[in-house]
């Protein structure tokens, strides 16, 4: 088996490889592709233009020649995958896994992001998969986690993650979703709530669902 994946940060290796090993799965059946230049491109433009979103899918197709999945782990790369018409297997937007399983949740449903390009496709995703019993979708934006998370202020970053989280659970949300993978070690800082979501666990299991793969557990 191979899960392909395509990154924007290279930071996201080690979040997938763990929530992987937490997931009882091997290591060694992801294959990473890092393309920070994409995301960059689309934020120095300040819009997904249709040739970035083409570079994009001719990388995610690339990908899924040899592979048995494919995850898109960025959520300013998400949209690209809605023009792709056909695939030999499944590719699977992070950010769009999220959103259905914070949509199963209901309630109140906060989105932390932090890159200001992703809050309105993160906003119209979040609000495509709200079910019958989600009652609101805020997406609530943490500029100042991806500036640490950029000058390598790692626990300072996750810190400001969780109190994020808190403040979201203290305010009345019913679930809490980071909309970025490299948030996925705050989960453990969060203090208040249920668990916060974060998109590798949850692509990883929609990933095996999809293909057949073994019971995974939370």
């Amino acid at each position: 088996m191979r899960i392909s994946l395509l990154h924007t940060i290279d930071g996201n290796r080690r979040v997938f490889e763990d929530a992987a090993n937490n997931l009882g799965l091997r290591v060694e059946d992801l294959r990473h592709e890092v393309r920070p230049d994409l995301r960059e491109a689309v934020q120095h433009a300040g819009t997904f233009s249709a040739d970035l979103r083409a570079q994009t899918n001719r990388c995610l197709l690339g990908l899924a020649a040899d592979s048995d999945a494919v995850i898109l782990t960025c959520a300013t790369l998400g949209p690209a995958i809605e023009e792709i018409e056909s695939s030999p297997i499944p590719i699977v937007r992070a950010d769009a896994a999220l959103a259905a399983a914070a949509g199963k949740v209901g309630g109140k449903i906060a989105v932390l992001c932090a890159v200001e390009s992703a809050i309105e496709s993160t906003g119209r995703l979040f609000a495509q998969h709200a079910s019958d019993i989600a009652t609101s979708v805020e997406v609530i934006h943490v500029a100042q986690v991806w500036e640490l998370f950029k000058n390598g202020d790692i626990d300072e970053c996750f810190a400001a993650i969780a109190a994020s989280a808190d403040e979201a659970y203290g305010t009345g949300a019913t679930v809490v979703a980071f909309a970025h993978p490299w948030m996925a070690p705050a989960v453990n800082l969060a203090r208040k709530g249920s668990r916060p979501l974060d998109s590798a666990h949850v692509a990883l299991r929609t990933v095996m669902q999809q293909i057949g793969g073994p019971s995974l557990g939370i």
